[in-house]
């Protein structure tokens, strides 16, 4: 069974190739940049936060027979 999509995802973390992977994997998934990113310091590093969403609703469910 798989998970169905979040209409709305923030992905945060620190911003490292890590986190810009995962905004690319969001991408590559169907969400689109929403929002400008926002940065903050904590504990003298820098945490990234950003916003993406599906424009096209996710397939409908399908239940079992």
């Amino acid at each position: 069974m798989s998970e169905e999509k979040l209409r709305y995802r923030l992905l945060t973390g620190p911003d490292d190739r890590s986190f810009c992977e995962r905004v690319s994997a969001a991408l590559a998934d169907g969400y689109e940049l929403h929002g400008s990113p926002s940065v903050t310091s904590v504990d003298g590093r820098v945490v990234a936060a950003q916003a993406v969403v599906l424009r096209t609703p996710p397939a409908p469910r399908t239940l079992p027979a």
